[in-house]
């Protein structure tokens, strides 16, 4: 069995070293979707794989800067159109892609699970998140009012409008290839903005699929453009100088390099990076009710979720019990294809993934840590890229399993003697995307929403991803720029504000006057 899962992952090292000269078999070719319609043509493609067979299902094609110049510049011919477009059909349009989507959420969902591997009932799940930001946005006439002052001084009127901020390029992560578009894209759109959209090139075809519902629902071409690629794509979008604003989710180092190459060439850039999540478990806390939290956010899609708990923060003498309870229900989890009704977390989604998370589970006791449950024995059927749970005990900073993004089903336990020394610990670690704290006491709670420097905190809540009326986004290196995602916060991105200062004198009361304006 181990021998089959080593071929496989050989396999798919050579496939992805082979990358843009891999060749086209007989398998589907995903296309690019530019200008309202599906673009073939690139050069170069790249596998796109079935994670729970670990076999080569699809080819996408990868686009070379000239094609994505392409996208660009329909983007750019579609923009004027879309932005006099009114606010009223705008909304229409909004609101016909939710119901599209909605209907036909087992489509995409069965589309999502082919490709990234995760549980029918997790792609579902991450496509109901993502509209939520689609309903937020069919408030947009509220969200882009402008402000107005009546005689701001004699005769003379203020007003502040918000308008688009021009072509947008967006470029989303493999772990949620349906939601974080529709988080990017639809406000970007709503806002009278023209798109286009890069996914991952490792499961691509929901965001093609995303891209006809938008035609479906009546948005004009060129208005949504989605081109498939690797950093030659990712580059002419950086560079473009068509393109305005970039919106990007992924690791911490891309994320740095996105925006300090788009902000070098005069862009609006917002890039959310990697996390090391930490959940505080309290002496006080119901233990049965954590540790079930801990299972569920830890090893939930894999672990392959930039908010997954990655850290427990065991306080005093909690560390044991709360082991005892987690290690219990590993034990129950039903790891299998996402499409088995009975499984609760599929594979990762390459064989690289496999191999860079085993081997964190590798190297820990090697650091001194202890392997209380160790995923990467246990044996499954066929090449998928499968592997079991672990949970990790004694872990402290300076470990490679503290000191890293992990993404896969990893949990460490780390033990600290009191409040403040897990308030430290958590403060000084270079992420900051999200927390949580188990705990019965209320000024506890309280204290520890003030006292730390995380961006988003949960309070009994494992995975505290704010709803679509508020922002998600996290401090430190977890975010690069300014602003957080979706919500609020988007709209703010993804337009400028103008101000405009109106007087209507009287012919007679004209006259030169070189002196600084007043009232």
């Amino acid at each position: 069995m181990q021998d089959t899962k080593q071929s496989a992952e050989v396999r798919a090292q050579q496939d992805a070293e082979q990358g843009a000269q891999h060749p086209r078999g007989a398998e589907e070719v995903i296309e690019h979707f530019i200008d309202g319609r599906r673009h073939g043509g690139s050069e170069r493609t790249a596998p796109v794989y079935n994670p729970a067979t670990g076999q080569v299902a699809k080819q996408v094609l990868l686009a070379s800067a000239e094609e994505v110049a392409t996208a660009v510049e329909a983007a750019e011919t579609a923009l004027r159109g879309w932005r006099a477009t009114s606010l009223a059909k705008r909304t229409a349009i909004m609101f016909k892609v939710e119901n599209i989507i909605r209907e036909r959420t087992p489509e995409l969902a069965e589309i999502v699970t082919a490709e990234h591997g995760k549980v029918l009932s997790d792609a579902a799940g991450e496509i109901a998140r993502g509209l939520e930001n689609v309903q937020f946005c069919t408030g947009l006439m509220h969200h882009l009012k402008g402000e107005h002052l009546e005689q701001a001084a004699t005769g003379v009127d203020v007003h502040q409008i918000r308008q688009p901020v021009g072509v947008v390029a967006c470029i989303t992560p493999f772990n949620f290839p349906a939601m974080v578009p529709l988080w990017m894209i639809t406000t970007a759109i709503a806002a009278g903005n023209t798109v286009v959209l890069k996914p991952s090139e490792r499961d691509p075809s929901a965001s093609v699929w995303i891209a006809e519902a938008f035609a479906e629902a009546g948005l004009p071409p060129g208005v949504l453009n989605v081109v498939h690629g690797d950093k030659v794509a990712v580059d002419e979008l950086l560079t473009n100088p068509l393109v305005k604003a970039v919106s990007f989710v992924g690791s911490t180092p891309i994320a740095q390099y996105i925006y300090e190459t788009s902000a070098a060439h005069g862009k609006r850039v917002q890039a959310l990076g990697g996390a090391k999540n930490h959940m505080v478990v309290m002496p006080d806390a119901d233990l049965d009710g954590a540790a079930d939290a801990a299972v569920s956010a830890a090893y939930g899609s894999a672990g392959e979720r930039c908010m997954a708990i990655s850290v427990v923060v065991a306080v005093g003498d909690t560390a044991d019990p709360l082991i005892e309870r987690i290690t219990e229900r590993v034990g129950k989890l039903t790891i299998g294809p996402g499409t088995d009704p009975a499984s609760e977390m599929g594979p990762l989604i390459t064989a690289q993934a496999l191999e860079r998370v085993n081997g964190y589970v590798a190297g820990a006791e090697a650091e001194g840590a202890t392997v209380v449950v160790d995923g990467t024995k246990q044996e499954f059927e066929g090449d998928g890229f499968f592997t079991g749970v672990s949970l990790i005990d004694h872990v402290k900073p300076g470990m490679k399993v503290y000191d890293e993004e992990i993404f896969g089903p990893v949990l460490s336990v780390v033990r600290v003697g009191s409040y403040d020394e897990a308030v430290r610990l958590i403060n000084s670690n270079q992420f900051a995307n999200g927390t949580a704290v188990f705990t019965r006491d209320g000024k506890t709670a309280r204290e520890y929403q003030f006292d730390i420097e995380v961006g988003m905190v949960g309070i009994n809540v494992p995975i505290p991803v704010p709803i679509g009326a508020f922002s998600f986004g996290g401090w430190k290196k977890s975010l690069f720029g300014d602003t957080h995602m979706y919500g609020p916060e988007s709209f703010n991105f993804y337009t400028r504000r103008k101000l405009v200062t109106t007087r209507w004198p009287e012919p007679s009361e004209s006259q030169v006057n070189l002196g600084f304006p007043t009232h």
